[in-house]
Formats: C-alpha cells, sequence, structure tokens
C-alpha cells in the first residue's frame, strides 16, 4: 500500500467519522451524563460495528443490496425508530450526574446496532470500499477495515472526550437536562431528515 493511498483512506475515514451524526451524539451526551470510562463502551461497540459493516459491504453485501433494496429502506425506517428511541431516553433523564466514571452508559451492543441502523454508516461504506477496495481483494478490504477502525474509535472517542469536559462544567442536573434535550432535538432533527430523505 503506498503512502498516498494510505493518506487519502485516512482523510476518507476521519471525515466520515468525525463528522456529526447520531452516533457521535449519543457518544457526546453519554460523556456529558456518564463521564468518559463508561461511554467507551458506545465508543467500541460502534467502532467495532461500523468495522464489521465495512467488511461485510467490501466482501460483497453491496452484491445483495443491488437485488434487494428494500433492504436499505428497512434500514432507514429502523434507524428513524431507533433515532426516536435514543431522543425519548435523552429527553425523559432526570440529568442526575452519577458520582463515579464508571456508572453505566450506552452499551458496546447499543454502539453497533446504532451503526447498522445509521443509513451515513451504510453509505460511507459503500463509498469507501468503491473508492478503495471495489477488487474485492481481501487483503486491501481488511488493510482498509483495521484502518478505518483505529479512526474510528478515535474520532468517536473525541465526541465522548467532549462530552466529559462539558461535564466538568455543569453545575445542577437542570443543566444536564437542558443539553439532554437539546442533544435529543438534534437525533430527532436526524431521524427527520431520514424520512424526507426517503420520499
Amino acid at each position: 500500500m503506498t503512502l498516498s493511498l494510505l493518506l487519502s483512506m485516512s482523510a476518507f475515514a476521519l471525515a466520515a467519522s468525525i463528522s456529526p451524526g447520531p452516533v457521535n451524539i449519543v457518544a457526546l451526551s453519554a460523556g456529558t451524563r456518564h463521564g468518559l470510562r463508561a461511554s467507551l463502551r458506545h465508543v467500541a461497540g460502534a467502532s467495532l460495528g461500523f468495522t464489521l459493516l465495512l467488511v461485510l459491504i467490501g466482501l460483497g453485501l453491496h452484491e445483495l443490496l443491488t437485488r434487494w433494496p428494500g433492504i436499505i429502506e428497512g434500514v432507514r425506517w429502523a434507524g428513524v425508530a431507533f433515532l426516536g428511541y435514543m431522543a425519548i431516553k435523552l429527553g425523559i433523564d432526570d440529568g442526575r450526574l452519577g458520582d463515579d466514571d464508571n456508572a453505566r452508559g450506552p452499551s458496546m451492543l447499543q454502539g453497533a446496532i446504532m451503526q447498522w441502523l445509521n443509513p451515513k454508516a451504510w453509505l460511507a461504506s459503500l463509498a469507501g470500499m468503491g473508492a478503495y477496495a471495489a477488487s474485492g481483494e481481501v487483503d486491501l478490504i481488511l488493510r482498509f477495515a483495521l484502518l478505518y477502525l483505529v479512526i474510528c474509535y478515535l474520532s468517536i472517542a473525541c465526541w465522548a472526550v467532549a462530552g466529559a469536559f462539558l461535564r466538568h462544567w455543569l453545575r445542577d442536573a437542570s443543566q444536564v437536562r437542558l443539553v439532554n434535550r437539546v442533544l435529543a432535538l438534534l437525533l430527532v432533527v436526524s431521524a427527520g431528515y431520514l424520512v424526507v430523505a426517503a420520499r
């Protein structure tokens, strides 16, 4: 793998992973509400879930999607429902901060499911594999996936770190509730975008 290809892959992975989206909003919220250590479960699950999706797309899942385009439509509507569920959870949260950084935050499984129900993750996987591993060469697919895993983890972790930093500035439960409701609104906007894009 040439240096220019490596840099190009890295730039693609960084742009797709660090930009705002539902997974990063939940990482920010988890960092704020539960602290950095607890939010890293979500970060790890989202990174591993995305990487698995990326590898499967590279190994031929895209051909299945071409034959049955309804699968993508199903993912879109499941994503809308899941974003709504996460927004409700954030919106009704009482805002109390735990005293310990190990407080229970989103699980690894929730992070992985969010990626599989996130159309942005599907589009990034399809575009990335189309641009860098369209030949289907397994070695190239796995190298790209490994590079993407590291960059994805660090990108989502940045959002969790930002949330943990914000946590130190929040003085009481009412401030945390306000932040949670703003983040819940952003998730609703994301879900709304998916509904509009479906038309």
